[in-house]
């Protein structure tokens, strides 16, 4: 037996709940798995609301952690008790102490890279790899607009795409958010509660428009995004943490040639040799210090609501884990 967080109904973070947790045995290509740190998303946010119904009931939730291979069964990628390892999980169980896992979702942690940051960046780092490498490879001299620049994902956009030479803008909701921005490296920053965001972004390039947006905001920002693109531009909406984007009309398109895309993290790693490659390029750019795990809040897996509660009130900047 172990602990872990079941949700048993949609709804809000009081549905989180710390229960006992029958863990079992790994059996062949599987591994037990002792968690040292657990990352939250919004992800879990809208699963946990009942947004997305893709957690069978009553079931753990969670997607990304860091931890301990405690004991490993037969395995095709060499696992033995004792590595540390971090993964993604499409099919949830993140919020526990312990759990059975596919070794083939597992990757290795190198030597430099530690468990709270491992499991702070195992989603976001992956997230921002594919956003910035594949979904749109940015090139020196883009200027690329970046939505929640404070936020975990955020913050990791504007200081890769900064590294790839791109002049970066980033839209943020208070002062405070704007420093955090500004130290990530973004160029200029826009508070966009206060200001019109497609007219900062033409002041900001010369009339021109951002030649990519990287939205995880959702409905209250697409519109806004579509109207700040240059010709040609696209805009990548890959969250919606302040609700689902509304029907448009695809003739909106036209004003500008633009292009939309709304990727999906686990379908660019659904073979193995491509979850090795993405991890291997996010952890060199971590322990490079292109990009920087930043912990905004950590809390202990039993306070897993207030988690959710933080992170939904959008009231912290960078990363939050939980400690089993």
């Amino acid at each position: 037996m172990s602990n872990a967080i079941v949700l048993r109904a949609v709804g809000g973070p009081e549905q989180l709940r710390l229960e006992p947790f029958a863990v079992g045995l790994p059996g062949r290509g599987e591994l037990l798995v002792r968690h040292t740190a657990i990352g939250v998303n919004f992800h879990d946010t809208y699963v946990r609301s009942g947004l997305y119904r893709t957690l069978t009931l009553p079931g753990v939730p969670g997607i990304e952690a860091a931890g301990v291979v405690e004991q490993a069964d037969d395995n095709d990628f060499g696992f033995e008790a004792g590595d540390r390892i971090a993964y993604v999980d499409a099919h949830y169980g993140a919020y526990s102490q312990r759990r059975i896992l596919s070794a083939s979702l597992a990757v290795r942690l190198p030597v430099g890279v530690g468990d709270e940051a491992a499991a702070s960046i195992a989603v976001k780092g992956l997230t921002a790899c594919v956003l910035l490498r594949h979904v749109h490879q940015v090139r020196a001299g883009e200027s690329v607009l970046v939505h929640a620049a404070a936020g975990g994902v955020g913050r990791l956009l504007v200081q890769w795409a900064k590294h790839l030479g791109a002049r970066v803008i980033g839209t943020v909701g208070s002062e405070d958010k704007a420093k955090a921005a500004l130290a990530c490296g973004a160029d200029a920053v826009i508070l966009y509660r206060r200001e019109d965001v497609p007219d900062r972004v033409r002041a900001f390039t010369s009339g021109k428009g951002a030649d990519v947006i990287y939205d995880s905001v959702g409905n209250d920002t697409f519109l806004k995004s579509l109207d700040s693109l240059a010709y040609f531009g696209k805009l990548v909406s890959f969250g919606q943490s302040s609700g689902a984007v509304e029907p448009f009309s695809i003739a909106r398109l036209a004003a500008r040639s633009a292009t939309v895309v709304r990727p999906y993290l686990f379908h660019y790693i659904q073979e193995r040799s491509a979850l090795e490659a993405l991890a291997a390029e996010t952890f060199k750019a971590l322990l490079s210090q292109v990009i920087r795990s930043e912990i905004g809040l950590r809390l202990p897996l039993a306070q897993a609501a207030d988690a959710h509660r933080a992170i939904e009130s959008r009231s912290t900047s960078g990363s939050i884990v939980l400690i089993p």
